[in-house]
């Protein structure tokens, strides 16, 4: 159990430590940043299921339905990637923290409309509140807050997809990048001819931070899943907001982002929200009597 959640913590303090890692990169064009994520967490997860003899076992797996479920799935996660990315490098990290602030809010809501889920009336409450929080965001922002919604939503319905998708964290994300792997590889291609690619332009710190992309992409997902694992998902649950707590903290105090009182006002009706979402659900797993509807994977 110790040694689970010392991976969970882990895993979740590298995603919250990613907006450093881009800014790194951030004079280099967030469509290209993403291609090479692709391209190396492809070969980085292809090497360590080849060097760990996991191919047949992956290899097995293929068929019409595995392939489509996951063609989503890499649509979804690709979405999320790129605008994260962008999003971070455009000044925005306090704004993507929201974004992962709702998102299991969120998941509770698609497990009711999609795999007809049955939400408790006392679980109805955080998600008003959230609502309400996002709808304050959009007078205070002067727009809605996109960049949260798109980023909750594309990680919202790859949950949902994942849901029902048979393979693990690791065969599945190798899935996912390998059928992105072959339109990132053609972009680079693309960027290389017409003179705009940064790659082994860009000097060797760039150069090498852009193939540590597979590298911060893959330690925390084996993390991860290792973690899951070892450690009751309700500990996964409250882990998680480890990395938007981050995010928000490296945002607001690092990167010094606009966070005045109205837009604390707006986050914190979200972060009360959270935390009526967790009691309840604290108070439900001590029910045996009542069900707990079960989440998509985030």
């Amino acid at each position: 159990m110790k040694k689970g959640m010392l991976y969970g913590i882990g895993a979740y303090a590298l995603w919250g430590f990613f907006p450093i890692y881009w800014k790194w990169l951030h004079g280099i064009p967030a469509t290209q940043l993403i291609s090479h994520r692709i391209l190396w967490s492809f070969i980085m997860m292809m090497a360590f299921i080849l060097i760990t003899r996991q191919w047949k076992e992956f290899r097995a797996t293929f068929n019409a339905r595995t392939f489509g479920i996951y063609f989503i799935a890499a649509i979804l996660i690709g979405i999320n990637w790129l605008m994260y990315v962008w999003a971070v490098n455009e000044g925005f990290i306090v704004e993507t923290s929201l974004g992962y602030f709702i998102n299991p809010l969120l998941s509770m809501l698609l497990g009711m409309l999609f795999l007809r889920e049955k939400l408790r009336p006392s679980q109805w409450v955080p998600v008003i509140l959230a609502t309400i929080g996002v709808v304050y965001l959009t007078f205070v922002y002067g727009r809605l807050p996109w960049i949260a919604l798109i980023l909750a939503f594309s990680f919202g319905f790859y949950g949902l997809v994942k849901k029902v998708a048979p393979l693990g964290s690791l065969h599945g994300l190798t899935l996912e990048t390998g059928i992105l792997f072959l339109p990132a590889l053609g972009f680079l291609i693309f960027t290389e001819s017409n003179g705009t690619g940064a790659f082994l332009h860009t000097g060797a710190v760039s150069t090498m931070l852009m193939i540590g992309a597979g590298v911060v992409t893959t330690v925390p997902l084996l993390m991860f899943a290792s973690a899951a694992k070892q450690i009751p998902l309700t500990m996964i649950g409250v882990l998680q907001y480890i990395a938007p707590t981050i995010q928000f903290l490296l945002g607001v105090f690092l990167y010094k982002e606009e966070f005045d009182r109205a837009h604390f006002i707006g986050f914190a009706i979200v972060w009360v929200a959270l935390v009526i979402f967790w009691v309840e659900n604290y108070i439900a797993h001590r029910n045996p009597v009542e069900p707990i509807p079960e989440l998509g994977e985030g």
